[in-house]
């Protein structure tokens, strides 16, 4: 939860908050933007102190749209449409029935939530706004007296650590913090210097990224559609000025010679019009249709909105962010197909360092990155998203700010990600062969994005996901999500296995042991620590039999046995083992056969994956040494049962012999 500094209800004087104070430590991070220039000028006024009556939202929905003020926040602006188009989603983020000014429990602070990184997190911020001559400076409702823009505005500001944190931005990242939805970034244009080399002009990428209006048919009265150029409308902007504006609607319009023309109607969050083009009021375009048609779309324009065509729509904009509409009952419905998507999973990922930190699929590694077993029940619409955990470092002030990368300037805050999906049979595979084979779906390129999105009508059966970034040995967090029409399952898939998840009704030899881990003696750490091979070392065989030379399914868990509230991490590797020895054995050099890592705090850690026939060793390890706790490892082999073949008669019972080869540890 964000705003600890949570009021006392008892209390008669008005909330100050600590943790977002209203002086220069929360307008500014680093002073790189031009509002640096106003600080001095800003005083911070509550709402009654600036109008007599203030509200939060007015009654004409026309006076509640964002305006933007002194902050170069347009993006954030553009995806607070959504939730004036969608009251069920403005109470998630601004939560209904809070005291306002004129009430009796009116203490001077709000709540909002944001949606982060998988969560609903609470922001609780008082109502002193930054004003200059008693008006507020940054954004504001076009009503005057309404102030629930202004103040999700600094809530947000919290969030990210000051006002200056909100200059520039992407619109389908607030679009996602305000909805828990998904978003996607189309292109009006050419896909530009992002596009990965050898990426064919015909891929599905290309078709994907340029913006077809007729893809959105089906949801177009219920998806947010927001438009940006990379210099501001009427040309009086500085080179490479971003500036983002929402597309209230389009209709088709039938003209006087039979022909059809669709017209957008483009809302500006500066609330003026600095747009030409043949649909301005007195525009020529509007003599084409008919008379009573062109009055009543003329009638809805509101202040800072226009009309343009298609074609002026395709030319004057260089990219669309299409937000996904979201149900009442909070589920996204496909952009695609307009389908409802009433199943969802997520699951959070890691890439580290030396472990699953693959990089693209142009580096020999790319297979050592996390990866995801995604199970389909029947056929549907299936959106898979991808989503980086922004960098993030503390401050004095303890507010979070970004963590620049000083070799990527221009894309400081993320990595550049893609997620690749293969269609895998039932039965083990080789990982190897199966990442050269074709692949079901992909985000195909490797993208400068907070989410990226893939999408596809998919079969029933299992799939395999595979997240990346194109720089390999690239540290990260990162959420997959799975929205679906059918039913579907998401699990994390222990690494290295190369066979599905092991299936609960096949016959198993389980074997238990105990042990130790000693200071001094048997806690030697993980394999960092030059002592790891003085763990207890458990040696076992898997079958050489030559009828199982594909491999044998072995399923291992290892338990410490320690309170939750004082858990060592803990993990394990398995080594092949030479010559039928142990420990004496073990190549020190080489890798491990398997591994149960990275090291976690917790009760159990577990792994399931296919060896070859052959001598192996268990090393089960804290990840520190010295680290004294007594643990229990299992060790479970799957067992190959021969065919038997049997007379069944009615009314006699059935005599079954199954021969099991007994494996010697």
């Amino acid at each position: 939860m964000t705003g600890e500094g949570r009021p006392e209800r008892g209390g008669e004087a008005l909330f100050e908050d600590l943790d977002f104070p209203s002086d220069d430590t929360s307008l500014l991070s680093d002073s790189s933007t031009p509002i640096a220039r106003l600080h001095a000028n800003i005083t911070w006024r509550r709402p009654q102190e600036i109008c007599q009556s203030p509200v939060l939202c007015p009654d004409n929905i026309n006076l509640g749209h964002a305006k933007q003020g002194l902050l170069g926040d347009c993006w954030f602006l553009c995806a607070c449409t959504v939730l004036l188009k969608n009251k069920h989603l403005l109470n998630k983020v601004l939560p209904p029935d809070q005291p306002l000014w004129g009430d009796s429990r009116y203490r001077g602070f709000f709540q909002f939530c944001f949606w982060r990184q998988g969560y609903w997190t609470e922001v609780t911020v008082d109502d002193r706004l930054p004003c200059i001559n008693s008006t507020l400076c940054f954004s504001s409702c076009h009503s005057p007296t309404a102030f629930w823009v202004a103040l999700l505005e600094k809530a947000y500001a919290k969030l990210h650590g000051s006002y200056e944190q909100l200059w520039a931005g992407q619109v389908s990242e607030a679009l996602v913090d305000l909805t828990g939805g998904l978003a996607e970034h189309w292109s009006l244009g050419d896909l530009g210097s992002e596009e990965e080399p050898g990426l064919g002009r015909d891929s599905e990428q290309v078709r994907r990224r340029r913006l077809d209006l007729n893809l959105l048919y089906p949801v177009k009265d219920d998806c947010v559609l927001s438009c940006s150029m990379n210099s501001s409308p009427g040309g009086a902007s500085e080179p490479g000025q971003y500036h983002a504006l929402t597309v209230m609607e389009w209709v088709d319009v039938k003209t006087v010679s039979g022909g059809d023309v669709r017209l957008l109607r483009i809302r500006n969050p500066w609330g003026r019009c600095c747009q030409g083009g043949g649909w301005i009021e007195s525009g020529a375009g509007w003599s084409s249709v008919d008379p009573n048609c062109a009055s009543d779309l003329q009638a809805r324009v509101a202040e800072g909105e226009f009309w343009l065509d298609e074609a002026e729509f395709m030319s004057q904009f260089d990219d669309v962010t299409v937000g996904y509409p979201i149900s009442e009952e909070g589920h996204l419905k496909s952009i695609y197909t307009g389908s409802l998507l009433t199943h969802s999973h997520q699951l959070p990922g890691r890439w580290i360092k030396g472990h699953s930190a693959g990089g693209s699929r142009n580096s020999s590694s790319y297979g050592t990155n996390p990866k995801f077993w995604l199970k389909v029940s029947e056929r549907g619409d299936v959106l898979v998203s991808l989503l980086q955990h922004r960098k993030w470092r503390n401050t004095e002030k303890n507010a979070q700010m970004p963590l620049e990368d000083k070799e990527n300037t221009k894309h400081q805050h993320y990595q550049a990600t893609a997620l690749h999906m293969w269609k895998v049979e039932k039965k083990r595979f080789n990982l190897s062969r199966m990442l050269n084979k074709p692949l079901c779906a992909s985000t195909h390129c490797h993208a400068y994005e907070r989410e990226v999105v893939l999408h596809g009508q998919l079969e029933p059966g299992y799939y395999l996901l595979i997240p990346s970034t194109f720089k390999p040995g690239v540290e990260g967090r990162f959420l997959i999500r799975v929205f679906s029409s059918s039913s579907i399952s998401l699990s994390a898939l222990k690494s290295p296995a190369e066979s599905l998840p092991l299936t609960a009704d096949a016959e198993w030899e389980t074997c238990y042991f105990r042990g130790s881990w000693i200071e001094g003696k048997t806690a030697g750490g993980s394999r960092n620590f030059l002592s790891h091979w003085q763990n207890p070392c458990f040696p076992f065989t898997v079958s050489d039999d030559p009828a199982v030379a594909s491999g044998v399914n072995v399923r291992i868990t290892l338990h410490q046995s320690r309170p939750d509230t004082d858990l060592h991490p803990i993990g394990f590797h398995i080594y092949k083992v030479l010559e039928g020895e142990c420990e004496q054995a073990i190549s020190r050099d080489g890798e491990p056969a398997a591994s149960c890592v990275p090291h976690c705090y917790t009760q159990d850690v577990s792994l399931a994956c296919t060896l070859p026939p052959g001598d192996y060793a268990i090393l089960p390890s804290t990840y520190e040494a010295d680290c004294s706790a007594d643990f229990t490892l299992s060790l479970a082999r799957q067992i190959r049962r021969k065919v038997v073949k049997s007379q069944e008669r009615l009314g006699r019972a059935i005599q079954e012999v199954s021969h099991i080869s007994v494996m010697q540890s």
